[in-house]
């Protein structure tokens, strides 16, 4: 498929324009800023575009508000006191120091409990702590692999986590693979599901076309109350451009 992007200024609003060989203009503004990406057929000028966003701008401008107003977290040092979010809870993190290997617990359903050897550096605390989260995902990824994938009618040949600046996840079709963002540890189990059966849902429509939103409604219903709780919860310190 040929893709070409440009951007235009409609009203004071950058807009990120994506020529594709598509039927239908689709619209999106997405967090963390609340960036603003129009996907069109390759035949359509850009004052036709322009005179598209014009209609909307109501609607753009009440969607970057919302991301305007967004909890988002400064960057975390990593250090006894702070919050930390597992799962779509909050936890108060404790650095302990002492000898022994490293580990992560929750401890009296309110503490993330991290011990580190002494002298072990912010970054390393960091590292140590994403491990965990790493872990605790690829537990609960296989079971909604195995629940979804024959749901949806497709197999799932590999996945894999990786820490993604500009999507909750990613689907290779070609090799039936999908990659899920790490931070999903971090967001409510629900959310977790809703991007697996998004991903799984690429390998039948690779576009997020009115195709790919029937699939989703057939398969999951209540998937727009998931992506909505997903733009609720509070945003990583990165510069999501997703």
């Amino acid at each position: 498929m040929t893709t070409k992007r440009h951007q235009i200024v409609v009203q004071g609003i950058t807009v990120e324009v994506v020529r594709k060989d598509i039927k239908n203009l689709h619209l999106g503004v997405y967090p963390p800023n609340g960036r603003v990406r129009v996907s069109v057929p390759s035949r359509l000028d850009d004052e036709s575009v322009r005179l598209a966003v014009i209609s909307r701008l109501g609607w753009i401008r009440k969607q970057q508000d919302k991301f305007e107003q967004q909890a988002r977290q400064s960057q975390r040092e990593m250090v006894t006191g702070e919050s930390h979010y597992f799962q779509g809870h909050r936890y108060r993190l404790n650095v302990i120091y002492c000898k022994g290997p490293s580990s992560v617990s929750i401890t009296k359903n309110s503490t993330l409990e991290l011990r580190v050897r002494p002298g072990t550096k912010r970054d390393k605390r960091e590292v140590i702590l994403n491990r965990w989260y790493r872990q605790q995902l690829s537990e609960q990824i296989p079971e909604l692999i195995a629940k979804w994938a024959p749901t949806v009618g497709v197999t799932v040949a590999e996945w894999r986590i990786k820490r993604m600046k500009t999507r909750w996840g990613t689907c290779n079709t070609k090799a039936k693979r999908i990659w899920l963002n790490l931070e999903l540890a971090k967001k409510p189990d629900s959310c977790l599901e809703y991007i697996v059966v998004h991903e799984i849902v690429h390998l039948l429509e690779r576009q997020h076309n009115e195709r790919f939103r029937e699939y989703m409604n057939r398969f999951m219903p209540q998937w727009h109350i998931y992506r909505d709780e997903l733009k609720q919860v509070p945003l990583a310190h990165e510069h999501w451009i997703y």
